[in-house]
């Protein structure tokens, strides 16, 4: 059975507190449920890592060399400062793809830049907690080779 990895980055532990007009009310146990009924239905393996540090998912991106097929990450702010990030998930070459909850695209311009976007399958953006749903049904398809798209 495939098993894909969903990292949270910075802050997102906070979800349906912090900034609930931007975010959402869903918190991020909540969201996580929602992912572990679609993967059963897929019959794919889910496992789930948060951290408000750099390091530590720099560290779980390469522990998962070999042991995952796809990581789903929404990175928060290291989004787009990380570059060392990036280089974990080449030097790795998991398959990714990005997601946020908000549209990084439409919000302040330094958000608009991501250091993961050009290496990733795919990223999702602007559509809240359904975000992380349509990136794991992206997911999915890849693994089951319906999409043609490789990195």
């Amino acid at each position: 059975m495939p098993t894909v990895l969903i990292i949270n980055g910075p802050n997102l532990n906070m979800l349906g507190i912090r900034e609930p007009e931007l975010y959402g009310k869903a918190t991020l146990a909540s969201i996580n449920q929602s992912l572990e009924n679609v993967a059963k239905k897929a019959e794919i393996d889910i496992k789930f890592f948060q951290s408000n540090y750099e390091g530590e998912i720099i560290d779980i991106i390469h522990r998962s060399y070999k042991k995952v097929e796809l990581i789903i990450i929404n990175p928060g702010g290291l989004t787009h400062t990380s570059i060392s990030i990036r280089d974990a998930f080449l030097s790795t070459s998991i398959p990714v793809i990005e997601v946020h909850l908000s549209n990084i695209y439409a919000r302040e311009e330094f958000r608009r830049k991501s250091m993961i976007s050009d290496i990733a399958i795919g990223t999702i953006s602007g559509f809240g907690s359904k975000s992380y749903i349509f990136a794991l049904m992206a997911a999915i398809d890849y693994l089951k080779g319906n999409s043609k798209q490789k990195r």
